[in-house]
């Protein structure tokens, strides 16, 4: 089946992820979309089906029929404006990204034509932005009209050829919308086969760059730990051990999300072999009872019986009589950091930030909808993600491959 007849197959609400749903919502609120704008730029199928999602998730109040005209013209919105302005004033700096010497240090840095690709794209630019007439930029750069328009045609040609990997990226974007260029480009190299396109993965990045689809880093760190407390403690059984099959060491680590009705706390316990999400609970507040839920739910998943080691920071809740019970119940080893060091909890650390910098990025409006984003992001984070330290395979797919 190609992507035409793919796109051309009646979906309904539930074919849409609670992520992709609070991002259409959120585009269309910030003005980077009008409602119908955002249905055609997504392939939404029926007339109020982005109504209905602004009217359920949206902070804007979408009863007034007067605000759904409104939103939905398509004239100019203030953010369409700024994009128009900032391509206005990089259009005036042309006259300096065509400069010769320029170009010849990027073409002896990086090789492959540059030159020649840069000058054809600067020149269409210096064209439509000044004016300026094609002979004289093709004389002052050594280039002929007719190779010029040759050049051109080329640049058109694959550009079509290359539409439908758009589409490719927007549909893995809808379940994972930070995913990295590499483990998106493992994820749509099968359908590019499929079609016979030819992309590198060093291409697809500069396609990814140009069509501004790259992913930008977020930096986030807050301390949730309280590791100054009475409580027995326990050596760190992993200074000088590695996991060598699944379920031989569990990690575990509570990280806050936050929605309009407050701060919440997400307690994970995670398979250190194959990166897998065991256990997971979403509270209030940071008791024990809660925590201790992740790691039940994390036991019952259990597919094999070899002894296990459960490794955490020195929090409170790790250390108490409840959790310890539960571990010592099931004969799984504690494990704990020499004090409060994050970096003996790298992997932890790493998974909840995983969550919250790729799945976990819209405000929910309470810790009932946040729990269904939870449920939604930690599905597609184990069967859909794949991981570069797993050969770019999927946890789950790790996980259930027989131990060597």
């Amino acid at each position: 089946m190609t992507t035409a007849d793919k796109q051309r197959v009646k979906r309904t609400q539930r074919d849409y992820t609670l992520g992709f749903k609070l991002a259409v919502v959120e585009q269309i609120e910030k003005g980077d979309f009008t409602y119908k704008q955002a249905q055609t730029a997504y392939g939404i199928q029926g007339k109020s089906t982005v109504l209905v999602w602004l009217r359920k998730h949206g902070k804007l109040d979408w009863s007034n029929p007067e605000s759904h005209a409104l939103m939905s013209k398509t004239k100019e919105t203030p953010a369409q404006k700024i994009k128009r302005l900032e391509r206005e004033l990089e259009e005036l700096r042309l006259k300096d990204i065509v400069k010769d010497e320029m170009i010849n240090i990027m073409d002896e840095e990086y090789g492959g034509g540059l030159k020649k690709k840069v000058h054809i794209r600067a020149i269409t630019q210096a064209r439509q932005a000044k004016e300026v007439k094609l002979a004289a930029l093709c004389r002052a750069y050594g280039i002929t009209p007719q190779g010029y328009y040759q050049a051109v045609r080329r640049i058109k040609s694959r550009s079509e050829q290359l539409k439908p990997v758009q589409s490719l990226v927007k549909y893995w974007r809808r379940f994972m919308p930070r995913v990295g260029g590499k483990k998106l480009y493992k994820l749509i190299k099968p359908e590019l086969d499929k079609q016979r396109l030819k992309l590198g993965r060093d291409n697809f990045f500069d396609y990814l760059r140009e069509h501004d689809l790259l992913v930008k880093p977020k930096k986030n760190y807050v301390k949730t730990t309280n590791s100054r407390h009475w409580m027995r403690k326990h050596p760190n059984l992993l200074k000088d051990f590695k996991a060598k099959q699944a379920e031989e060491v569990l990690v575990s680590d509570i990280t806050y999300v936050k929605s309009d009705a407050g701060t919440h706390y997400l307690s994970l316990t995670t398979d250190a072999y194959s990166r897998k999400i065991m256990g997971y609970e979403l509270s209030d507040e940071m008791k024990a009872t809660d925590v201790v839920k992740a790691l039940n739910m994390s036991i019952k998943q259990k597919r094999y019986n070899h002894q296990a080691i459960h490794h955490s920071d020195r929090g409170l809740q790790y250390c108490s009589d409840e959790y310890q019970h539960v571990l010592n119940t099931h004969n799984i080893k504690p494990s704990m950091t020499d004090g409060y060091d994050c970096y003996q909890n790298a992997l932890a650390e790493r998974v909840n930030g995983i969550l919250k910098q790729e799945f976990l990025l819209y405000r929910c409006k309470d810790i009932n909808e946040l729990k269904q984003l939870v449920d939604e992001s930690i599905y597609i984070y184990n069967e859909m993600r794949p991981h570069l330290s797993l050969g770019m395979k999927t946890p789950n797919q790790v996980h259930n491959e027989k131990s060597q």
